[in-house]
């Protein structure tokens, strides 16, 4: 029997709703895999901001560390500036884990609609292996002459060739792991950043060398976003920078059906430290409690978090019973066409995984 100590954080808006039905797919499935659950759950969000001045108390990582890994919802509130909530609780943990890669896949999946035409199912099958404790988000840099006319920001992007060369071969690894098109792209700018995207492109050159069995090619950002659109079929294995791996996988989400079918893994490969699990999605205050957000994405990305723990086989049944779901296209919340609501949608898989 698997015994896994989880860390749950709710978050803000829907991040509470999904959470929930994903929490009851996975003690759904415990009997049938074998698996002990121990859920602790943490209050920190906007409201525990709002109360206390800040999105976690000043331990709050040291009270992480001792779990098998951290489930979290998604956080945000129009009341409180994204950099608060961003350096206040994703981005402190993210670093002090050394969660350096941060695994997104789009799949398009039978029974949804892609907004592009003439793709069937499983022509979309890509996964983006995103750089994320340093780069454009290290968050280096700061104010002169604030509030002045002469106002000056500088902000800094921070690249290392430590952290440049473990998520590249990451992404190497995790394409033989994969063992579909045997291709990894490299996401860069260096036609214009030319320090921190130019030691990406050496850094990637000299990793790709070790890996024969792959090919390879390296695209400008800009091209890499027309090209998820006009033939998306060709990617199996993208790697990129913080801030270029945002991008590319929203518009992989959306053009996979929906956000809400969009999963991630932010992990410590190494597994020194606890993994977290979040969706791609944010808090979408504006339907918050209405019981009508998609919990796919949360579900999808507890299989992520399965995996991780080494419970592949419900791994597997949590991605089946979305798959099957999906395409019945009987009950499902309207970003899919459907009328379902969110607990009606985590009923029915966790009713297929039990």
């Amino acid at each position: 029997m698997g015994k896994h100590s989880i860390a749950v954080i709710k978050g803000d808006g829907i991040g509470v709703d999904v959470v929930d039905e994903a929490l009851k797919v996975l003690r759904a499935l415990a009997g049938r895999h074998s698996i002990e659950w121990e859920f602790v759950e943490f209050p920190w969000s906007s409201e525990y901001y709002f109360e206390h001045g800040e999105m976690m108390p000043s331990d709050g990582v040291d009270q992480l560390k001792g779990f098998d890994a951290i489930f979290l919802g998604a956080v945000g509130h129009p009341e409180v500036q994204d950099h608060i909530t961003l350096n206040g609780l994703l981005l402190p943990i993210r670093r002090a884990f050394d969660q350096y890669a941060c695994v997104r896949p789009s799949v398009l999946l039978p029974g949804v609609e892609s907004p592009l035409s003439d793709v069937k199912p499983y022509d979309i099958d890509l996964i983006v292996v995103r750089e994320n404790t340093e780069g454009e988000y290290a968050n280096v840099g700061g104010f002169q002459y604030r509030d002045f006319p002469d106002e000056v920001a500088v902000q800094s992007a921070v690249f290392t060739r430590k952290g440049c060369e473990r998520v590249i071969r990451y992404a190497f690894e995790l394409c033989r792991e994969r063992n579909k098109k045997m291709h990894v792209m490299s996401i860069t700018k260096s036609n214009a950043q030319g320090y921190g995207m130019v030691l990406w492109d050496r850094t990637f050159d000299a990793v790709k060398a070790e890996y024969p069995d792959i090919t390879t090619d390296s695209l400008l950002i800009d091209a890499a976003c027309m090209d998820f659109i006009r033939r998306p079929q060709t990617f199996d294995v993208v790697v990129a920078s913080n801030l270029f791996g945002d991008i590319l996988t929203d518009i992989g989400a959306i053009i996979t059906g929906s956000m809400g079918l969009a999963s991630s893994a932010n992990l410590d490969p190494t597994r020194t430290s606890p993994s977290m699990f979040e969706p791609t999605h944010g808090s979408a205050p504006d339907i918050a409690g209405m019981g009508i957000a998609n919990p796919m994405a949360q579900i999808l990305t507890s299989a992520l978090m399965l995996d991780h723990l080494g419970e592949n086989d419900a791994a597997d049944a949590v991605r089946s019973a979305v798959e099957d779901v999906l395409s019945e296209g009987e009950i499902l919340t309207p970003d899919l066409g459907g009328s379902s609501t969110t607990a009606a949608v985590g009923d029915s898989i966790a009713a297929m995984v039990s």
